[in-house]
């Protein structure tokens, strides 16, 4: 289990929700797989997956932010980010 000691970030929980939202199996929500060419994710989603995260987890992100969410890893760094940020 890998849990930000900051934040209390944790990356499965934050895959879990991702494959929920992404309507996708957990085991294909690996770390860098890319939700677009990967998981065909298109461009309705990946805005869902950003209204998904800034609820979960209390953050705005800019419009450039917004569009570097493309990955597990890259959605875990810039909500840990955030989440440092607020704290």
């Amino acid at each position: 289990m890998s849990i930000d000691a900051v934040t209390g970030l944790d990356r499965e929980e934050l895959r879990e929700l991702l494959a929920e939202t992404i309507d996708a199996d957990v085991a294909e929500v690996r770390d860098g797989a890319d939700f677009v060419e990967t998981l065909g994710v298109d461009s309705l989603m990946a805005l869902e997956v950003v209204v998904v995260l800034e609820r979960k987890y209390g953050v705005k992100f800019t419009e450039t932010e917004m569009r570097s969410v493309r990955t597990l890893d890259s959605a875990y760094d810039l909500v840990r980010q955030k989440l440092r940020e607020l704290s």
